[in-house]
This record gives C-alpha cells, structure tokens and sequence, in this order.
C-alpha cells in the first residue's frame, strides 16, 4: 500500500502542498492540464526551486487575472463542469465545501450569498483541484499527517487583521490535533487545513514506512526555521491497521462504587472507545479501583470534564499510545438458530478471527428457551465452517 505522511511542523497551505507534490515528481504539466480542465484558461502554474533556511524546496504559485473572484456555487459548478476524473471532481467539492461551510458558520450567511473574499479566486480552486488530482495521479492510497502547527501573532483579511488562527482555519480543524509554535505569522491557511482535513485519516506521530520519495514545498516567508510542508511518500511496512489513542487514568479510593455505573455510560456518550476498572490497594491499605479511559484526541477534553465532574479525584494522569488493529468488518450471517451480526478481525483479506454479536446471541437465547452458551457455540461453529468455505467475500 502507498501511504503518503504531510510532516506540517510549519504548517500547511495550499501552495505548500502544491510545492510538496511537485518537489516529489508530480510535473507542472499536470498542474497545468488541470488548469485547462477546469476551464481556468487564464491562469498558469509556474514553479521554481527555492532555499528556507538552507532546506532547497519547491515554490509553486498560481498566476490569474486580477478581480477574479467567484461565488461558491459558481465554484462547485467549475468543478463539476470540468473533464476531470469523477473521484477528483467529488473529494474537490467535498474538500471546498468544507472551506465554504466554515466561512458560512463564521460570517452568518447562507452559502449563496457568501462572498469569501480572499479563497474565492481562482488560485483556491487550484490549489484544491490541483492538491487533489496531484495525491491521486501519484497513486497514494491513504494519507497520514503530523499534528497542525499553526503559528501566531495577526493576519490581514478583507475583514481587518485577526489573530492567528484565522476563524475559518479553526473551523475547519475542529477534531483535530493542533498547536502554536513561538513564531508571529499564520503558518496554516484555511485551503491547507481543509485540504489535509479532507484527506488525512489520522494526525500523529509517522507510520511505519519504506520511503520512496520525500518533497519540500515552499511556505511564502523566511522564518526562523525552514518554512516548508515536508511530505514522504513509500510503502507501508506494516500490514496492520495502526492509530493512536490517549489513555486516561486516575486512582479513587473515596468514592460511593455504586457511581461507576452512571459514570461509565456517560464516558462512553461522550466518546470513550473503551472503559475499565482495575481493584487495588492504595494508602493506608483501602481498597480503591484505577480507572482508565481510552479514548480518541479529539475526545479527550470532554471525558476529562467527565471525570472530574463525576468522581472525587483530583488529579488525572494522561499517556498517548500506539495501537496496532486488525481490519474490522461486521457481517450478518444466517444459521440455523437465526441471522446473527459478526464480527470479524481481518488481515491482508483473511480472517483472523471472529466474534458472534453479544445482543443477537442473547436474543435468540431467550426467544428459543435455550441456553446463551449453547446459541454461542452453535453460531460459531456454523460461521467457522462458513469463513472455511470462503462464503465471506473479503
């Protein structure tokens, strides 16, 4: 599988991405074609090599008309009106409806009468477009990003100087792992974060990967530390699905434990993936339970409000992790005693192994008068045979 890692540590922007795709061998003949794609005859690409800080980089620039603007509508027409492929046509409006729909929320105004000043020129769309069909022509199969640097100090806008982040930049980052560096300038622009926001499937640390090619694309400015989106583009070494996640943990030895309960389905409303307690002995030998939360970054805020509104500790330890998965699919599989959900644990197409849903066992259990450990051995032993059998196309 290729896997491409968008190294953000001075932020991302459209351009950016642009010079980090030409600089890995995507050709500005391809931009180019793009362009006349869209229908955009009066805009070109032009790229050169450039240094920042002493790291040579590739800096693409948009050149069109000046006063062109266009509607958001009139954007996603252009898209949909061009020759490109389907696939590009539809992560592109995807990819731009995200940027519109942040701008719609912060302004107060309907997507049809929204002027987007500054990312409604042509340049937006190519570089959207362009970022777009540029990560598909490569053939990467999946994108993977560090956390978002985002900069600081102001930046002028049709609206005035705002500070760093921009609202339409935050907005569209909501679920995301960001942070500020100790540098006075907008480092991510709205078009970066919403093109690394509309491909990425995870923010973190760099997978497991054999490199093929690394491009630097230029960032506008000199700053104290080379201003460039670095991108690594290779084969994925590991076969496993991989991610990362943040365990919470605290230790309470006061508490009532009829709380626990009420405690852990409210972790789980407010998206825990996993929730556990372990028995132990603290101080002055009381009995008390370690409770540990997995959970997702973007969760991570509100099940600490959880934890601290709803139990009496006051303090909480935090670790991040590296899990490795096996694929999952859930499969509905018609046995003897009835159709029942399973799970199935999944690597490089075989089935490693399998679960009977918990709920379906329990309902055919008590409908049929028999007993849940004779449904569940019976559902097993039925679906074994069956993945034997290749009946799952997987």
């Amino acid at each position: 599988m290729k896997i491409a890692y968008f190294d953000c540590f001075s932020g991302i922007s459209g351009d950016m991405v642009l010079g980090a795709l030409v600089d890995a061998g995507l050709s500005l003949s391809f931009l180019e074609d793009v362009i006349n794609r869209l229908g955009l005859r009066d805009c070109k690409v032009v790229g050169r090599k450039v240094k920042r800080k002493g790291v040579v980089a590739t800096k693409v620039d948009v050149i069109f008309p000046p006063k062109s603007h266009y509607r958001p509508s009139e954007i996603i027409k252009i898209i949909e009106n061009s020759s490109l492929e389907e696939k590009v046509k539809k992560k592109s409006k995807e990819i731009f409806l995200t940027l519109a729909q942040a701008e719609s929320k912060i302004h107060g105004e309907s997507l049809d009468s929204l002027h987007m000043h500054e990312l409604s020129s042509p340049d937006t769309i190519i570089d959207i477009v362009g970022s777009v069909a540029g990560i598909y022509r490569i053939g990467i199969d999946e994108v993977f990003s560090s956390k978002i640097n985002l900069g600081g100090g102001k930046v002028k806008t049709a609206h005035g100087e705002l500070p760093v982040p921009a609202p339409a930049t935050l907005e569209v980052l909501k679920g995301v792992p960001i942070y500020s560096s100790n540098v006075e300038v907008e480092l991510t622009t709205p078009t970066g974060a919403a093109i690394i926001k509309g491909f990425s499937s995870s923010y973190g640390l760099l997978p497991e990967i054999k490199i093929d090619k690394v491009g630097y694309g230029a960032g506008q400015k000199e700053l104290s530390s080379p201003n460039v989106l670095r991108l690594l583009i290779g084969e994925r070494v590991s076969s496993f699905e991989r991610d990362y996640v943040v365990v919470l943990e605290t230790n309470i030895d006061d508490m009532n434990p009829e709380f626990y309960d009420y405690i852990m389905n409210s972790l789980f409303e407010k998206g825990a993936l996993d929730v556990f307690l372990v028995p132990v002995y603290m101080k002055k030998n009381r009995p008390g339970n370690i409770l540990t939360v997995i959970c997702e970054e973007q969760n991570k805020e509100n099940i600490l409000e959880v934890i601290f509104s709803e139990t009496t500790t006051l303090g909480i330890r935090i670790n991040y992790a590296e899990r490795r998965k096996l694929e999952r699919k859930v499969e509905n599989f018609k046995t003897s005693l009835g159709e029942v959900k399973v799970k199935l644990g999944v690597l490089n197409g075989r089935v490693m192994n399998f679960s009977p849903e918990y709920e379906d066992c329990k309902k055919i259990a008590s409908e049929k008068g028999l007993s849940l450990r004779k449904v569940y051995d019976t559902v097993r032993k039925e679906v074994s045979s069956s993945i034997l059998s290749s009946v799952f196309n997987i």
